[in-house]
């Protein structure tokens, strides 16, 4: 994942940024767990817990960064 604007598309439209996403306060989808998991072990970290689907979204951006995912 990378940083996202309004601005930005794909094929499929334009890709908002996780903080307007109308379903960002829900919690995370199953595959974000799994991801988030993934990429805090290669990290070094624990894998966040309490998260919404947003912050998700924005934790995996930094963790991908980070271990150099995702590029």
């Amino acid at each position: 994942m990378t940083d996202r604007t309004s601005s930005q598309a794909n094929p499929q439209g334009a890709i908002k940024d996780p903080d307007e996403w109308v379903t960002g306060e829900e919690p995370p989808t199953a595959a974000q767990e799994s991801y988030l998991a993934t990429l805090a072990r290669e990290a070094g970290e624990e894998p966040p817990e309490g998260l919404t689907k947003a912050e998700a979204s924005k934790r995996i951006d930094q963790l991908q960064e980070e271990t150099g995912r995702g590029q």
